[in-house]
């Protein structure tokens, strides 16, 4: 059964019957019935009339106890009714003019990237068969089908709302479920003018109700909240003036804006624009990528970017009366969970009545208000932007603790799997001896990366020049959206310029990103070869030496890119792509040292590699995807884990990420040598306990 609003009465309408101090009435048709009663009635108006006038021309402090034990009271009944409803005509009005203006992000096919949700009316939920009402208890907890308005009334703390569907495993069911429940209703925000004891000033607060929150923390239901304050004491005069704040609800946050600010955006002059991000409807000021690392933030990234032409929820005054609340919206005394329960942050909200904003929303502004959001770049240096990497490593975490509460006791046997595995492949291969006397000699896999860590270590110092200019080139996003942002300011909303700077910085930092890393890998391959040769070497010398080979190198692993990203953009050659990827691992030093390019350098590496795939595998591949990942790892934690300025997290991490490149050079080079070796010597086992004889380098 769908609950029903009770009927609203016409505020022009006047009841017929006279309250009296007593709570009965004077049914007045009863005087018309002679003509003494009629005489008595007009005496009695004339005697109601003069305290009356008396009492509005300066007696206004008159006591109660007074007006209460004279017939005079009974016009002040009277006028009780005009004076409550212009109330209510000035909330109407106030809540009107001020209603937002929401810009979801589009969604351009159903169960597609977007936001599929909309600010929903909540009683297309209620009395409605598909909701069921849960108790607190573990077993048996089934209250009811369809609770209604009236049944979520008496608070219910501890009890859950329950949906169709698994929030750790929703896939499209939500959306579909919420498409078939709110076909035909209109969306809806609820809006509430609200003054808190103790302080001046009065809001006005929208709260927008969604079915389904598909953020890092999935979970059934979310309130979200938009706030404009005013420096008045009534509706009536706020509506005479121009707000002075509002703040839009972030998670457990609140960003705040000054009325004028110029993040705010005003539409008709008195309509905020919010962008609700995709799956979390965290509001934010503008359409942009937004990070969050607190409670308050938000653990992950919003995504506000494509907002739609913006959408106007019809506006639904609840009374600011409190015992008028509980008959217009039952609904609102409810405090238990609006959705199903679930453990930890997957858990249903509760709603907009159990919130601190609730009750004091002036100082809810005040003390968790902050006044910017951080917007971050959507692209890095090979992910070592770590603001850009924390996204990813969020969403893939989030996703992959989704999945693992979802299905733990196959979590559990993957991670069994997983430690048989490493445990097998460490006692498999030999570390010692591991003196990087000769560069070119047959080495285990455990031997090679005993040797790449002692050359390393032992020339900490060169390598780390070698990879300055990688931490010099992983700065350059940042200081690229500093300068983007001031740039901004300086074109006075010139978009069509400010688009043509975004797009030569992007491509830049495109361009950029492979460049260094080809250039700073042959450097460091040059100097382990230098020092192999008791040849002087230093980072300048390092440098010269790719200097010759340089653009051969690179036009070969362009090649190679555009080969792979064509082979991607098909999922049945996806697998070509991976095999081309592995085949052509080692193309840098092929290029280097044999001094030959192009198609014949690739078919070069795809010989040597196919000679000790796994090996390549194992040393190259992954120990280039752990190496990668230490930098975005390492910001990730400095975001999560310290104050530190964003900036300064992506130049420790890029810092990093700079220092650790070299020795994907260093296995590339060894193994390599190994299998250039392998081909001359030929042994028979991989597997040695003391070194061979020595073989030389073409």
């Amino acid at each position: 059964m769908r609950t029903t609003r009770a009927p609203r009465v016409p505020l022009d309408t006047v009841a017929d019957t006279c309250p009296t101090d007593e709570g009965s009435a004077v049914d007045l048709t009863r005087l018309r019935r002679g003509p003494v009663l009629a005489l008595l009635a007009a005496s009695a108006v004339v005697a109601l009339a003069a305290p009356a006038a008396s009492a509005a021309s300066g007696a206004s402090a008159a006591p109660a106890a007074a007006a209460a034990s004279t017939p005079s009271a009974a016009p002040t009944a009277l006028a009780a009714p005009a004076t409550a409803a212009a109330s209510v005509d000035d909330e109407k009005a106030l809540a009107e003019r001020y209603a937002p203006v929401v810009r979801l992000v589009k969604q351009a096919e159903a169960c597609g990237p977007g936001e599929p949700f909309l600010p929903t009316d909540v009683d297309t939920l209620l009395g409605n068969d598909t909701v069921a009402l849960r108790g607190p208890w573990d077993t048996d907890d089934l209250v009811k089908i369809a609770p209604t308005a009236d049944d979520l009334s008496r608070g219910l703390t501890g009890y859950h709302l329950d949906f169709p569907g698994n929030p750790l495993d929703p896939g499209c069911s939500y959306e579909e479920w919420s498409d078939e429940q709110t076909d035909g209703s209109t969306a809806t925000t609820y809006a509430r003018v609200v003054s808190e004891p103790g302080r001046e000033g009065l809001a006005v607060q929208y709260w927008l109700y969604y079915p389904f929150n598909d953020f890092t923390n999935k979970h059934e239901s979310d309130w979200e909240m938009v706030q404009v304050e005013f420096a008045a004491s009534d509706a009536a005069t706020a509506l005479t003036q121009d707000p002075t704040r509002v703040g839009y609800s972030q998670h457990e946050g609140v960003e705040v804006a000054q009325w004028g600010d110029v993040k705010l955006e005003v539409v008709d002059g008195t309509h905020p624009v919010v962008h609700p991000a995709a799956g979390s409807h965290a509001n934010y000021y503008d359409a942009a990528l937004f990070l969050g690392r607190s409670g308050q933030q938000g653990f992950g990234c919003d995504d506000t970017r494509d907002p739609g032409s913006g959408l106007r929820p019809a506006v639904t005054l609840v009374p600011s009366d409190a015992s008028a609340v509980g008959a217009a919206y039952p609904w609102l005394a409810y405090t238990g969970r609006w959705g199903q329960r679930e453990k930890s942050f997957y858990n249903g909200p509760t709603g907009p009545n159990t919130k601190d904003q609730w009750t004091a929303p002036l100082t809810w502004t005040d003390t968790e208000g902050v006044d910017t959001a951080y917007a971050v770049p959507a692209s890095g240096l090979f992910g070592t932007q770590a603001t850009s990497a924390f996204c990813g490593i969020v969403t893939s975490g989030s996703e992959a603790l989704r999945v693992a509460m979802n299905n733990p006791g196959l979590v559990a046997l993957l991670l069994v799997a997983l430690t048989l595995v490493i445990a097998w492949l460490v006692r498999r291969t030999t570390w010692s001896p591991s003196a990087p006397l000769r560069l070119a000699r047959r080495r285990s896999t455990g031997q090679v990366i005993a040797a790449v860590w002692r050359m390393y270590l032992r020339r900490v110092l060169l390598f780390a020049g070698i990879g300055l200019p990688l931490a010099v080139a992983t700065l350059l996003p940042g200081l690229a959206t500093a300068w983007m942002t001031s740039a901004a300011e300086s074109l006075d909303g010139n978009r069509t310029l400010y688009g043509v700077l975004v797009t030569v910085a992007g491509l830049a930092l495109v361009a950029l990103a492979p460049i260094t890393l080809s250039v700073a890998e042959a450097a460091a391959m040059v100097a382990v070869r230098n020092i192999d040769e008791d040849h002087p070497v230093g980072v300048r010398s390092a440098y010269r030496g790719v200097l010759g080979r340089a653009l051969p190198l690179l036009l070969t692993q362009a090649a190679i890119i555009v080969v792979l990203l064509a082979c991607s953009l098909t999922l049945v050659l996806i697998p070509v792509a991976v095999v081309g990827l592995v085949l052509s691992l080692l193309v840098t030093p092929v290029v280097l040292f044999e001094e030959t390019s192009g198609w014949a350098a690739v078919r070069r590496s795809a010989h040597l590699v196919r000679v000790r795939w796994v090996k390549v595998v194992v040393l190259v591949a992954l120990t280039s995807g752990l190496v990668l990942s230490v930098g975005p790892i390492l910001g990730t934690v400095l975001i999560l884990g310290t104050s530190l300025p964003f900036v300064v997290s992506n130049a420790v991490a890029g810092i990093v990420y700079a220092l650790l490149v070299p020795i994907i050079a260093l296995n590339t080079l060894y193994v390599y040598a190994d299998i250039v070796v392998h081909e001359q010597v030929d042994p028979s086992v991989d597997k040695v306990t003391v070194l061979p004889a020595e073989a030389t380098l073409a």
